[in-house]
């Protein structure tokens, strides 16, 4: 599988990468099969996808859990990235929200950072981190500068504890903080077909300072699959529920561009999934597309997006009917 440098840290990992969001399970993504898991990331391993990412906020720390005991054995094969800055374990910072039944706070002071990077550690069954991102930036009323949070970050690195420094959540102005205030190599947003705010200034800004994109959700949570129909129904709780593409008056719309590639589909012999998800790695030079995965049939479908060349004229031809496609919903639900 390609691989693309992550900033100036002079790491590389595969253009596709595993996000373990859903491996933690929990209330918002139901109950799961950690070997199950241990599976598709050793899946993952074997097909070329070697950037692993993962955050404590993940089921209170279970998603980390469960892929350092998949790593056991495989750790100097994986880009690991995970996260810091988001806790439950005291009221230090500002009140984020209440998750798995526990209060989380956005705590980015030196002394919270370095206890959150110790528990990762601990949960991963690691000594470092290749790339640890600032998971949600810091809110009044516990507002620690980003020079602090920058500069305990610049230490763990120092220290061996982690090899790149990424933020994730981020606007303009923060981005540009953090780059005054040290080496950023990374970033993590939500990017899609269907949401393409980046594009806008964010991914201009990372090309010009070559900062990493690594884009989660590219497949909105998997209503970009091809596979979710007008009569999917999502379990109670589901944190897809509500969300704009998944509303059922939206989903017509979407089976009907799917409809349209259907030639593609035949042309690349793969489904729709993956010919968005080979659309995305080329939005943005070094762009990292984070796809969830849980089970083995879901790494093989990813691994198969990474081996795809669109031709320019698809490439082009799938843009037009997406901005077609997201004008026709705005039009909707303006006039609605």
């Amino acid at each position: 599988m390609k691989k693309n440098a992550i900033g100036k840290s002079g790491i590389e990992a595969s253009v596709i990468g595993m996000g373990a969001w859903a491996i933690g399970g929990g209330v918002w993504w139901g109950d799961n099969n950690d070997e199950e898991s241990i599976r598709a990331i050793h899946t993952a391993l074997d097909k070329g996808i070697d950037w692993i990412d993962t955050a404590p906020a993940y089921n209170l720390g279970h998603s980390e859990e469960v892929v350092g005991k998949a790593l056991q054995g495989h750790r100097q094969n994986v880009v690991l990235s995970t996260k810091c800055g988001l806790q439950w374990r005291d009221s230090n910072g500002s009140f984020h929200k209440r998750i798995e039944g526990k209060d989380f706070y956005r705590d980015l002071s030196a002394p919270g950072i370095r206890k959150d990077l110790e528990g990762s550690l601990q949960r991963l069954r690691t000594d470092y981190i290749d790339v640890y991102y600032v998971h949600w930036q810091s809110i009044e009323p516990a507002l620690t500068p980003i020079s602090e949070t920058m500069e305990e970050l610049a230490k763990l690195k120092a220290e061996g504890k982690i090899r790149a420094i990424g933020a994730s959540n981020v606007d303009l102005f923060q981005l540009r903080e953090y780059v005054r205030c040290g080496q950023l190599d990374a970033v993590q947003e939500k990017y899609s077909m269907l949401d393409r705010r980046l594009e806008n200034e964010l991914i201009p800004f990372c090309e010009a300072n070559e900062i990493s994109v690594q884009a989660y959700s590219p497949l909105e949570q998997g209503v970009l699959t091809g596979k979710i129909t007008v009569e999917s129904k999502l379990r109670a709780g589901d944190i897809r529920n509500g969300k704009k593409w998944w509303a059922p008056e939206n989903r017509p719309l979407l089976g009907e561009m799917f409809e349209g590639w259907d030639d593609l589909e035949k042309k690349y012999g793969c489904p729709v999934g993956n010919l968005i998800i080979a659309w995305t790695t080329r939005r943005a030079k070094n762009m990292n597309v984070l796809c969830g995965a849980r089970k083995v049939e879901h790494v093989l479908e990813n691994v198969k997006a990474g081996e795809i060349e669109l031709d320019a004229v698809d490439y082009e031809r799938m843009t037009r009917d997406a901005d077609t496609l997201i004008a026709r919903v705005e039009s909707l639900s303006v006039n609605s």
